[in-house]
């Protein structure tokens, strides 16, 4: 990841607001193509979703953190952690239908994908239905997606699009 970070922190609670937000920030900043964007977990305090933009450029950095400014958010620099959840990223924009593992890593940014409670990784051949909703996770420096198998052999990332909220009748 690059040393040309920032945290924004809009004090969003749940993550398909701090997903629409970063898609909101990257449009109106008009953010290049080589952009990171992740959503990082806060539990200090109180619980929130920050959010982290990397950018190619030390001047792309200043004038991203000043056109932050007519926001009502706390930027800070550099990133909150290294675990991040990657919304946006080089290639994101081609991760659309089904795609086999290998065209995965070759169209993007991810490095390796895994499969949940899965001995190995998956053969590059697997098709990977994206459901145009691929959200990996920094590990180890490495941008790494976890799918779940799914219906004739394919697999699906693990985080679903419209996930059902845990403890939605309460």
């Amino acid at each position: 990841m690059t040393p040309y970070a920032l945290t924004v922190d809009a004090g969003v609670r749940d993550l398909r607001t701090a997903d629409r937000l970063l898609h909101a920030l990257a449009a109106e900043l008009a953010l290049p193509e080589g952009t990171f964007g992740c959503t990082h977990l806060v539990r200090e305090g109180r619980p929130r979703v920050a959010l982290s933009l990397a950018v190619p450029s030390q001047p792309l950095l200043s004038t991203v953190r000043e056109r932050l400014a007519v926001h009502d958010h706390e930027v800070t620099p550099g990133i909150p952690d290294a675990k991040g959840r990657a919304v946006l990223y080089p290639g994101v924009t081609e991760l659309t239908g089904t795609l086999s593992v290998a065209d995965v890593l070759d169209r993007s940014a991810i490095t390796r994908v895994t499969v949940l409670g899965g001995p190995g990784e998956p053969d590059p051949a697997t098709p990977l239905m994206t459901q145009d909703h691929v959200r990996p996770h920094w590990q180890d420096g490495e941008l790494i997606l976890t799918a779940m198998p799914a219906v004739g052999g394919t697999l699906v990332p693990f985080e679903v699009p419209e996930p059902t909220p845990c403890c939605a009748d309460h």
